[in-house]
């Protein structure tokens, strides 16, 4: 009578147990999530809405959430994009202040000013927020990681590029964007230190502006006024190639130009010989590899490197389909189609 109720008892466990893992199997292919699902917001902040450099990273974060969320059967993983219209470093402050009191998981941001957003990132980690940086960062602030290039190295890269164009001599401009932007500033740095293995290259000055492409046109148009024997352009932004005005200023390949990201819409300014080189960023993945990082530190638990580097690709006459088509792959709804065949 005993080995009865011990094989009874066997049974009703092992009955019991199928009938859950039944359950959360429905559960999976009904798409539901079990009781116990943990979710997870993340606050994004890039630099503004107006510059379509940030729009792929949009797009690599919310797949990169959605993708974990299916992944994670207890894992819901969200996208709050909370962007400025137009690059504002006390708004990018306040938009974290509030993601803190909204609770928040975690934040990622651009910053567009070093001090204002440590100010602000320092403020979410003292109230339990984790905080990761991508593109622009905040050395000294209490973020856990950064995710971007090597910004003095890509400056660098800029000049050689640039002295090669012009056989190592003649008048050069920097375009400098905004002035407080930690990775612009490296970027300038990186020109600057490369500039002196040039010895017959003279750089009459560095231009900062707001990053839109109406004010770009405006610092170019007024520099090469006053240097009409000016060589070439250093670009740590390729904001002059956002539109159309850049025609009214340029004479194609008369200046060579070597500039930093190499979106759908400047892509023809390199079929038209108006830029020669354009250091790509793949920006899918500041979305992608941020998100996944982010994951990876406060839902993992695991050690996460403090910096984390995104790889440029130079893109040329040569490369312009292959680039597109990666373009195309990470979400970019205009690509040119002529260029994606080639």
């Amino acid at each position: 009578m005993k080995e009865i109720k011990k094989i009874s008892a066997l049974f009703f466990i092992s009955l019991l147990f199928l009938l859950v893992s039944c359950e959360e199997g429905s559960n999976e292919i009904d798409g539901k999530k079990p009781a116990d699902v943990k979710s997870i917001v993340i606050t994004m902040i890039a630099k503004s809405s107006a510059n379509p450099v940030f729009e792929s990273a949009k797009i690599g974060a919310i797949k990169t959430a959605e993708s974990l969320s299916e992944k994670y059967s207890k894992l819901d993983v969200t996208i709050d994009w909370q962007t400025p219209d137009n690059e504002s470093a006390s708004e990018q402050a306040e938009i974290i202040r509030k993601a803190v009191q909204n609770g928040s998981s975690a934040i990622i941001v651009s910053c567009s000013d070093i001090d204002t957003l440590t100010q602000a990132i320092n403020y979410a980690v003292e109230n339990g927020v984790a905080v990761m940086t991508f593109d622009s960062d905040a050395p000294n602030s209490k973020r856990f990681a950064f995710y971007g290039p090597d910004d003095l190295e890509m400056g660098k890269k800029l000049m050689n590029e640039l002295g090669q164009l012009i056989n190592g001599k003649g008048k050069i401009a920097i375009l400098g964007g905004n002035k407080m932007a930690n990775n612009l500033q490296e970027r300038v740095k990186g020109i600057m230190t490369a500039v002196a293995d040039y010895p017959d290259i003279e750089i009459v000055g560095t231009y900062y502006h707001s990053e839109t492409e109406v004010d770009a046109i405006a610092v170019m148009s007024e520099v090469m006024k006053l240097n009409p024997d000016l060589k070439g352009w250093a670009m740590v932004g390729s904001w002059a190639f956002f539109g159309e005005k850049v025609n009214d200023v340029i004479e194609p390949g008369k200046i060579k130009i070597v500039a930093v990201d190499a979106l759908p819409v400047q892509l023809k300014y390199i079929e038209k010989n108006y830029v020669q080189i354009l250091l790509g960023q793949p920006t899918f993945t500041w979305g992608e590899i941020s998100v996944e990082t982010v994951i990876n530190k406060i839902y993992f638990n695991k050690k996460v490197e403090e910096i984390i580097r995104l790889q440029i690709i130079p893109v040329t006459i040569e490369n312009l389909g292959g680039w597109s088509r990666q373009l195309k792959a990470w979400g970019y709804k205009d690509v040119p189609e002529k260029y994606l065949g080639i």
